[in-house]
C-alpha cells in the first residue's frame, strides 16, 4: 500500500484503510470477536486508517476499535469518526456547537484519547453547510484540544464544494466508485487544487462490486442492504450506491467481463478507485480477517489501463449515470 499525506494534518496514512461501519452495525450478523478480528487483520497488513462513527453500533465500532489498539500498543493509526447523527430529529438546528461538543466528548471517552485525529460532520443536512457559525465552533473546538482536525462526510457534490470553502475543513468523505463517478470531475479538480484529503466511501457498492451478490441473496433483516433499499431510514445513495438493484446487478456482469483472470472483482473495484491520485484513501468494510486481508491486497494489483478506464466509464454512462449522476 502506498503512503499518502493526509491534506493539511501531520498524518501520513495508506491509500487503503479500514472502514468499521461493518463492525458496529446494520450489516447483519457481525459478532464483536469478527469485528476485532478483522480489524487486527488489516492493521496487521499495514493499513493506517479507521474510519468510524459514533453511531455505528451506537459507539460499538469506537468501542471495539478502542480495545484492539489498546490490546496492540505500538504506533497507533489514524482513528476518523463521525458525529452529528445522533440527533433526533437530525435537522440542520442541531448541528449547534454544545451538541457536537457533547458527541465529541462521547467520542473521545468511547475511543479512549483526549484528542480526536480527526471528526467529520455525519452527512449533515445540506442547509447546515451554509451556516457558518457551525464551522467557527469546530475552530473552537480544535483550539481547545478536543480536535486534531475536522472534515464533511457528504451525499452530494454540490455538498462537498460547498464545505471546501470553509478555510478549516481538511477532509471531504464522499461515494466514490465504479457506479458513482461524477467526484472525478469538478471536485476532485478543487480538492487537488486546496490540498484537502478525499475518503472514499461505499468502494464496492455494498457488496454489489464483489460480484458475490445475486438476485437470490438473502439480506438479514437489520442489514440496511434489506431495509434502506429504498431510502426508508438514510439516504438510499448509502446502499448499493443508490442504484436500482436489478440495474446493478446488470452492470456487474458487464464490469465482470474487465477483470483480469485470477483476480477478484472486489479488488479491481478498490484497484479503480486508486487510479485516482485525488483519493487519499478508499476505506472498505470487511466482516472479517479474510475480507481485511483481500482489501489490503488489492493495492498489489498492477494499474489498470486507459482501455479498462474508458470501458467502465461506458458501462456507467450507458447503464448507470442515468440513476445517479445528477442526483448525487
Amino acid at each position: 500500500m502506498k503512503q499518502h499525506s493526509f491534506g493539511h494534518l501531520p498524518h501520513t496514512v495508506t491509500n487503503i484503510g479500514f472502514g468499521a461501519w461493518q463492525i458496529g452495525g446494520a450489516w447483519g450478523d457481525v459478532s464483536e470477536a469478527d469485528g476485532r478480528d478483522a480489524l487486527n487483520a488489516a492493521l496487521d497488513a499495514g493499513m493506517t486508517f479507521i474510519d468510524t462513527a459514533d453511531v455505528y453500533g451506537d459507539g460499538r465500532s469506537e468501542k471495539i476499535i478502542a480495545d484492539v489498539l489498546a490490546r496492540r500498543g505500538g504506533e497507533r493509526p489514524m482513528v476518523a469518526t463521525k458525529a452529528g447523527r445522533r440527533l433526533n430529529p437530525h435537522v440542520a438546528d442541531g448541528y449547534t456547537k454544545a451538541n457536537l461538543e457533547g458527541f465529541i466528548d462521547r467520542s473521545l471517552k468511547n475511543l479512549r484519547v483526549d484528542s480526536l485525529d480527526l471528526v467529520q460532520l455525519h452527512c449533515p443536512p445540506t442547509e447546515v453547510l451554509y451556516r457558518q457559525e457551525v464551522f467557527e465552533g469546530l475552530n473552537e473546538l480544535q483550539k481547545a484540544g478536543k480536535i486534531m482536525g475536522y472534515g464533511v462526510s457528504v451525499e452530494k457534490v454540490e455538498e462537498a464544494l460547498k464545505a471546501i470553502e470553509y478555510p478549516g475543513v481538511v477532509s471531504i468523505q464522499i461515494i466514490y466508485n465504479i457506479f458513482r463517478q461524477r467526484p472525478d470531475h469538478l471536485f476532485f479538480q478543487e480538492a487537488r487544487r486546496k490540498n484537502i484529503a478525499v475518503i472514499a466511501r461505499v468502494p464496492l457498492a455494498s457488496g454489489l462490486l464483489s460480484g458475490k451478490i445475486t438476485r437470490e441473496t438473502k439480506f438479514a433483516s437489520d442489514d440496511h442492504r434489506n431495509f434502506n433499499r429504498h431510502g426508508e431510514a438514510f439516504d438510499v445513495g448509502e446502499t448499493f450506491a443508490g442504484v436500482p438493484f436489478e440495474v446493478g446487478l446488470q452492470a456487474v456482469e458487464e464490469v465482470r467481463k474487465l477483470v483480469p483472470s485470477g483476480t477478484t472483482m472486489a479488488a479491481f473495484a478498490l484497484r479503480w478507485i486508486l487510479v485516482s491520485d485525488a483519493v487519499t484513501v478508499v476505506i472498505p468494510g470487511a466482516r472479517n480477517a479474510e475480507q481485511a486481508r483481500a482489501n489490503a491486497a488489492a493495492a498489489s494489483l498492477a494499474p489498470l489501463s486507459h482501455e479498462v478506464m474508458e470501458a467502465t466509464r461506458e458501462i456507467y454512462d450507458r447503464l448507470v449515470a442515468p440513476y445517479v449522476h445528477q442526483r448525487w
